[in-house]
């Protein structure tokens, strides 16, 4: 047990505590050897049981290693005794550890809150510990604080008293927590309002919020009351602390963090208004929400045993977020977009050479901060879903709950999962999914098909999926694939499933009429690309001009062909002319993803002097589409229409559609003059729209209108969009602005990195101001993710070899080792870039001449 006292200071951004740590010594010693980083001792001791107190006369300090060696004069005897330390730290404002965060009041004033970040090792910047997730104990917490501030902790508060040494303060004592590991700890110090309710199964869900904002935490509240007995009847486990309580925290790193019992968010992750937050902003927060209160069983009942398998706290709980949104708003289809936002994403990182399995060994604590990246979440939550699709859900619910059964209260491996999950379903799981965790990559499945009288036979093929081409290498990898095959007979449907077990595979599907189609992967649940044969392939086009394939197939169909694509196995022209097809497209999600990628080549294209072409492509891609939604919401749509809305329209405004563009203006005008205020959903594009293509007083405006801006929501959305200006000067204002008082630091990642991806100036001026201001920007975000963030967004656009040398140059003299693995991953990625651009630019151009010079054909 550790029982913590903390006194922080809100003025001169100190700390003092007093620790007595329940302790057994094992085997007799004269040194104690504890984590601790930054914080300064003044006074320890141990006391044996019944035995009189032994002062430590040395303190060594390893800060390398982040621990401290207490030495004592006399042998420590084996037996249960207490250990006491007095130190003081620092509130530091590096959003990490104890750290300080800076909020306006209402009036205007800017003071300080005092909040946590432990995870993953700066627990020991609060207090001395054993900071290892395996090393669990008790907490009994209390804080010393002004009386006029919220104090919360991880548990319910049992006592507030009077502090003896000053009127002004009190002592605020927490319950005990139950076993629990040291990253979960968290306590708060602030000024807060909250609106409070109880889960059907008697939790207390509190939401605290900015004060006199608390209005914005009713959409959260909400969410979290219906996803705490979700779980609690998915787990058949129920939620074990008395409280939950969710709050947004002004300065913050990550998007929020799950510490057991009191949840912290970025403001953006949590606070909704429903005139100001769009619609995206809405299931942000409920995925999010959904994300951290699984947390709560899984990471914080059951915890990982080592970092290395992180990502089975991060997947899972990256999978099991949109199972909780979808129950809660089946209206979202928030599954296909798991597709585009998590699945293509990880198959885009897999794909590298400098990916790396999902169980990562990991040593130094930088090491642990470079694994929380797209390959934990989101190839751990793909692969979760393609498993809980080769279990089924009766199964996989009751391996969970067989699995936090066991572990409860302790930690666990990956295999431990595995086997609860094996034994619930008598499948082989531990022998198919050590192939995708402990091996980076996934598989190319190449699948060509022949027709014998009534049947289909099929000839498939498997091999590492690789960016640069087809895999060349002695020991090509293997991957034990559960493979679903599905005909035009019934698209929704699998006909066929089968565990692809060897490198080579023929199958016959029985009844299939030559005039029908064949597809592999049916619902993109399997992680894997499809390669088809060309016969095979053109049967499967009409199906998506006349959507006879589901949306998420029709994503997933051309998704693979675009990396098939910049992979160079298939020509760029053949995407192109797929792209096409999707004109009747009514779907938000298969619209995003097809988006996204035209943005890539877009991006690559800004290299050559053909850009303006490209432009006209998206134009002619996205006019039909336009026209049909126009501007105003129209009766009976819903969320996903007015998503489409937004994301159609601002790539119209970008490209510089006439219509779109002066349209765009005149609404601009009437928000700023106040005659009609634009509604959230199509603020963005109008706000980029008329930057693309504005001034220097158009910039003006923008920056007076994040200066007004109340909620932090809008502030994101105005410095996100602020990269799209084109002046050279411009934008070095808005450089020199990602760096000012005026954005907060978390935030700065996002202007800058706005700026890279805005144009091909822009791109050059973000990689010159990032060397420029190197050290300010490395000091600020030391180590955590957000520097590799912004490294990634910065460079990545770049399509030049000589530039991935510069790159490369740059960080051997100025080391960042928490983003060594991104830093090699975007340097292969310009190389990639610039072959693709040598090998497919003379191609593109010519096609999208001869596109112009063509009529345009009726649909």
């Amino acid at each position: 047990n550790y029982s913590l006292c903390l006194k922080p200071e809100l003025l001169d951004f100190t700390f003092e505590g007093k620790l007595e740590a329940a302790a057994q010594v094992r085997q007799a010693t004269n040194q104690i050897v504890m984590n601790c980083a930054d914080i300064d001792i003044i006074t320890a001791s141990y006391a044996p049981e019944g035995d009189e107190e032994i002062q430590a006369t040395g303190f060594n300090y390893q800060n390398e290693d982040e621990k401290v060696t207490l030495s004592f004069p006399s042998t420590l005897q084996t037996g249960t005794g207490t250990l006491k330390i007095d130190f003081v730290g620092e509130l530091n404002d590096k959003m990490k550890g104890f750290y300080r965060s800076k909020y306006t009041t209402p009036s205007g004033e800017v003071r300080y809150a005092a909040v946590t970040q432990f995870e993953a090792t700066d627990a020991r910047r609060a207090f001395p510990c054993w900071d290892e997730p395996a090393i669990k104990a008790t907490f009994d917490i209390s804080l010393v604080v002004p009386k006029d501030r919220v104090a919360l902790s991880n548990m319910n508060v049992i006592d507030r008293k009077p502090y003896p040494d000053d009127e002004n303060l009190v002592e605020v004592k927490f319950a005990r927590t139950p076993v629990m590991s040291t990253y979960l700890v968290a306590f708060v110090v602030g000024e807060y309002d909250f609106v409070e309710t109880r889960s059907k199964d008697g939790v207390c869900v509190r939401v605290y919020t900015p004060v006199g904002k608390a209005e914005q935490g009713k959409f959260a509240l909400e969410v979290a009351a219906k996803t705490l007995p979700f779980y609690k009847d998915y787990f058949s486990v129920p939620y074990p602390l008395p409280k939950i309580d969710l709050i947004a925290i002004a300065d913050f790193a990550a998007g929020a963090m799950e510490n057991w019992g009191l949840v912290t968010y970025r403001e953006t992750a949590l606070l909704i208004d429903p005139k100001n937050s769009c619609s995206s902003s809405g299931e942000w927060v409920a995925l999010v929400v959904g994300h951290e209160l699984a947390h709560q069983w899984f990471g914080n009942l059951v915890t990982m045993e080592w970092w290395t398998h992180l990502w089975l706290n991060e997947g899972f709980a990256s999978w099991i977020e949109y199972l909780c949104v979808d129950h809660c708003f089946p209206e979202y289809d928030i599954w296909t977009q798991f597709v585009s936002a998590d699945y293509t994403r990880a198959q885009e990182l897999d794909a590298l050479d400098n990916s790396h399995p999902i169980e990562v060994s990991v040593g130094h604590p930088s090491e642990v901060d470079e694994i929380f990246d797209a390959i934990s979440y989101s190839k751990g939550a793909s692969v979760i879903r393609m498993l809980h699709d080769y279990i089924g859900d009766k199964d996989f619910k009751k391996g969970m709950n067989m699995y936090l059964t066991k572990f409860q209260q302790k930690n666990a491996a990956t295999e431990d999962l595995w086997e609860s999950l094996e034994n619930a379903s008598g499948k082989p799981i531990a022998a198919v999914m050590s192939t995708w965790t402990k091996q980076m990559g996934f598989p190319l499945i190449y699948v060509e098909a022949e027709q014998v009288e009534d049947d289909r036979l099929l000839r498939l093929s498997q091999r590492k999926f690789c960016a640069s081409g087809p895999y060349v290498g002695e020991d090509c990898p293997q991957w034990m694939v559960p493979i679903t095959i599905s005909t035009s007979e019934d698209p929704s449907q699998a006909k066929l499933k089968i565990l692809m077990d060897k490198p080579e595979m023929s199958v016959l599907l029985k009844n299939v009429k030559p005039d029908q189609w064949v597809k592999l992967n049916l619902g993109t649940v399997g992680f894997y690309r499809t390669q088809y044969s060309s016969a095979m392939l053109e049967s499967l086009l009409p199906g998506i001009r006349d959507l006879s394939l589901p949306p998420v197939d029709r994503l997933g169909l051309q998704n693979d062909l675009f990396s098939l694509a910049r992979a160079g196995i298939i020509s760029t022209v053949e995407v192109l002319k797929v792209m096409e097809a999707f004109v009747n497209e009514p779907n938000y999600t298969v619209w995003s993803d097809l988006s996204c990628n035209l943005g890539i080549l877009s991006t690559l294209l800004s290299h050559t002097d053909f850009y303006e072409e490209i432009q006209e492509f998206v134009k002619d891609v996205f006019s039909p589409i336009g026209e049909r939604l126009g501007w105003d919401p129209k009766p009976g749509e819903g969320h996903l229409d007015a998503l489409l809305r937004g994301l159609v329209l601002g790539k119209l405004g970008k490209a510089g559609h006439k219509a779109t563009l002066e349209e765009a203006r005149r609404r601009f005008k009437d928000h700023v003059e106040g005659k009609q205020v634009l509604s959230a959903d199509l603020r963005s594009p109008v706000y980029l729209t008329v930057l693309k293509h504005g001034d220097g007083a158009t910039l003006d405006i923008m920056l007076k209108l994040h200066k007004q801006a109340d909620m932090q929501e809008e502030k994101n959305r105005i410095e996100r969009v602020l990269g799209a200006t084109l002046l050279p000067e411009l934008i070095q204002k808005v450089l020199t602005f990602a760096l000012s008082e005026e954005v907060r630091p978390q935030d700065t990642v996002s202007v800058i990195g706005g700026v890279a991806g805005g144009s091909k100036h822009g791109r050059k001026a973000a990689w010159k101001f990032i060397k420029d201001n190197w050290e300010e920007l490395y000091n600020r975000y030391q180590g955590g993710f957000l520097i590799s963030r912004l490294i990634k967004l910065s460079v990545e656009g770049f399509a030049v070899d000589k530039m991935a040398g510069e790159v490369k140059a740059f960080f051997e003299s100025h080391p960042a080792p928490s983003a060594e693995r991104t830093i090699q991953q975007c340097c292969e990625n310009i190389l990639l870039n610039a072959a693709w651009l040598k090998r497919d630019a003379e191609s593109l151009h010519r096609y999208l001449l001869q596109r112009r010079a063509a009529p345009v054909p009726t649909v």
